[in-house]
């Protein structure tokens, strides 16, 4: 069934074929990275009581060490204030320490502790065997074309010259 975009009269709008969102990559990708984020979620959630974000603040700070906020969300591509509120939620906990950047104030270095390093190495094994888990279903060959795929569309999206404007240009 075709439609009119909304506010145009219907002799003068291009018929356009209604978006079907199941078919829709942009909205299965999000649909798949938000069942995968929550179903480990619960599993780290249930045990440690930390949070998505929190969750990805350890597991980049478990990665590289200490580094700035500002790197964090970079990396875990995380707005700051979500960053930010994890950060405090994980201080509270004594997961991680904040240190002053002396050569710039305005941020400062944040690592795990010795509690936050235990969480973060719990986590981790369990982590990988969820990531083994749901790719169980596919060989060798497939799991290295799923990871070609995820590069090349992360890439696309990176360098695109259109992500802050016309997306269908």
């Amino acid at each position: 069934m075709k439609t009119t975009p909304r506010g145009t009269a219907p002799e003068a709008a291009e018929a356009i074929e209604p978006l079907r969102l199941e078919s829709f990559l942009p909205y299965r990708l999000n649909v798949l990275a938000a069942e995968v984020s929550h179903t480990l979620a619960r599993s780290y959630g249930e045990r440690f009581g930390i949070s998505i974000p929190e969750w990805r603040v350890l597991a980049t700070l478990g990665q590289f060490g200490v580094i700035t906020a500002r790197d964090v969300g970079r990396h875990s591509r995380m707005h700051k204030t979500t960053v930010s509120r994890a950060v405090a939620a994980l201080e509270r906990r004594t997961f991680v320490q904040r240190r002053a950047n002396r050569a710039d104030l305005r941020e400062a270095f944040l690592a795990l502790t010795e509690p936050g390093r235990q969480v973060y190495f719990e986590i981790v094994p369990m982590a990988r065997a969820f990531s083994e888990r749901i790719c169980a279903g596919l060989d060798a060959g497939e799991r290295a074309q799923l990871e070609s795929l995820i590069d090349r569309l992360l890439a696309e999206v990176d360098g695109a010259a259109w992500r802050d404007g016309d997306a269908a240009r």
